[in-house]
């Protein structure tokens, strides 16, 4: 559900115990943690998709890349499927920005002629919840557009943004930890 139709982990959770266990509802501590599951999609990835998904994978990279450089001013950061490896073809590029007022970065999209969507996110360290701008970029005519997502957050949040997670995996990269990504992936780019 996740690697082929897009679904975010909790959404494929609470979609799998219901296919399993009906309309009965099961303790988060029976269903996988997003480690366990994100392990299951490399795999499923590396068996079903090995041949398209690196391609596709560095396809958002590039495309979040061109828009961290486009937002730079306003401290982007990639995190998510797309930075972790796992995202596929139906995966949005999710960005985190730290600037000192949301609305710069809002105006910024106006002026760009951007169309976007306001929404809200909960915030990573668990303080409810952040605005949420998306929309989605067509990155040239004959290519399928992207969904990306914009939240904002304070620029003092920045300083809890940097911790690595129990596996010293940093759950966030800026636009030089992106390249670097890039560069290391060899795989030939289809923009």
């Amino acid at each position: 559900m996740i690697a082929e139709d897009g679904l975010d982990y909790a959404t494929a959770k609470r979609k799998a115990a219901r296919q399993v266990a009906g309309d009965a509802r099961i303790e988060g501590a029976w269903l996988p943690d997003n480690d366990q599951i994100e392990e299951e999609i490399r795999e499923y990835q590396a068996l079903f998709m090995g041949e398209s998904q690196p391609a596709v994978l560095r396809r958002l990279r590039e495309i979040a890349l061109d828009w961290m450089l486009r937002l730079a001013r306003f401290n982007p950061f990639l995190t998510g499927a797309v930075l972790n490896g796992t995202a596929g073809e139906h995966s949005d590029i999710h960005l985190q920005i730290f600037c000192d007022n949301a609305k710069d970065v809002a105006i910024w999209l106006l002026n760009a002629n951007v169309q976007y969507d306001v929404s809200e996110t909960r915030h990573f360290a668990a303080r409810g919840y952040v605005e949420t701008l998306s929309f989605l970029w067509k990155p040239s005519r004959d290519e399928e557009p992207v969904g990306i997502h914009l939240a904002l957050y304070n620029t003092d949040d920045l300083r809890g943004a940097v911790r690595a997670d129990p596996r010293g995996r940093l759950p966030r990269a800026d636009a030089r930890a992106l390249q670097a990504l890039i560069d290391e992936s060899g795989a030939t780019s289809t923009t």
